[in-house]
């Protein structure tokens, strides 16, 4: 099953869909190194926690599909129609239930708190507004529902870091990804409340259950 919604409004949203599409059918050879590293383990172990009704937010190619428990109800995202297309061709061969809908993370056309579980991979990098496409995620979710991310960001270790910080434009350029970001603290300024999070392979990589934060005090 499918659906279509418009892109809305800027040009650089509309420029980073093309830059997806072009790129599709060479993501997952450029990831093949991260996953080797331990991205394979983050997703098997990360996305197990995923209970019920779930949305995936910018799904990509679909490498997250296999590590959905077999009783979730899946929608996936993605701005980008190439890449939607090639996640449809995985889904397939052993989720054919799967939804899809080619959509702005930043606008989910989906009503309030109607999900129970809602994941993001790799992709807080790309969002133009990260808080604003995390706030989204915290809608759509229900309030006892789970927020799982697993992202890229920049490294703990300084001199890494550096190296990030002095190559993040030229590498955003290429491909829209801002890889020197941190998504602990962006999940943090959309009011989420962390449940549990760690960093691997160097500090770069995070895992992060979190959980809507609908009271009065700061998210901890």
């Amino acid at each position: 099953m499918d659906a279509i919604h418009d892109i809305p409004g800027t040009t650089a949203k509309k420029e980073l869909a093309r830059k997806y599409d072009a790129f599709a059918r060479r993501y997952d050879l450029a990831e093949a190194m991260p996953e080797l590293l331990g991205l394979r383990k983050l997703r098997r172990r990360l996305l197990n926690l995923s209970r019920g009704k779930v949305l995936e937010v910018a799904a990509g190619t679909g490498k997250n599909l296999r590590y959905y428990p077999r009783g979730c109800r899946l929608t996936c995202i993605d701005m980008s129609p190439a890449m939607l297309a090639l996640a449809r061709k995985r889904a397939a061969k052993s989720r054919p239930d799967v939804f899809f809908s080619v959509m702005d993370g930043e606008r989910l056309a989906f009503p309030d708190r109607c999900f129970d579980t809602v994941v993001d991979s790799l992709t807080l990098c790309t969002f133009p507004d990260p808080v604003g496409a995390l706030r989204e995620m915290v809608r759509v979710c229900r309030d006892e529902g789970r927020i799982l991310l697993i992202e890229h960001g920049r490294s703990d270790r300084a001199w890494l870091g550096n190296w990030q910080d002095r190559r993040a434009e030229r590498h955003a350029v290429r491909l829209g990804c801002r890889w020197n970001r941190d998504p602990l603290s962006l999940a943090r300024q959309a009011g989420l409340r962390i449940l549990s999070a760690r960093r691997v392979f160097f500090g770069i990589f995070h895992e992060i259950e979190a959980t809507p934060y609908r009271g009065r005090t700061a998210a901890r």
